[in-house]
């Protein structure tokens, strides 16, 4: 059985714009809103899931957070714009 893992943009309650990855997406959204997730988004909530892709492999998964993290705020929000969730 194969594990897939999600990369995904949070927008914090700042505007501010958090990318990861995990393998438990509802988890994961639901650890970053009780503040135990990540120091960033720690004093940012309430944050919302604006964007993911599902990846089959963690490293992957990896390199494709890497590329959206080197992005500028613009070319995210229009990743995050042209996204249509499943």
């Amino acid at each position: 059985m194969t594990a897939n893992y999600y990369v995904y943009i949070l927008l914090c309650r700042d505007n501010s714009l958090y990318t990861g990855i995990t393998n438990d997406l509802e988890k994961r959204l639901k650890a970053h809103n009780n503040k135990t997730a990540s120091k960033y988004t720690r004093g940012r909530t309430p944050v919302t899931l604006v964007y993911y892709e599902e990846i089959p492999e963690k490293g992957m998964a990896l390199s494709r957070e890497w590329q959206i993290k080197k992005l500028t705020k613009e070319q995210k929000q229009k990743l995050i714009k042209n996204f249509k969730k499943k």
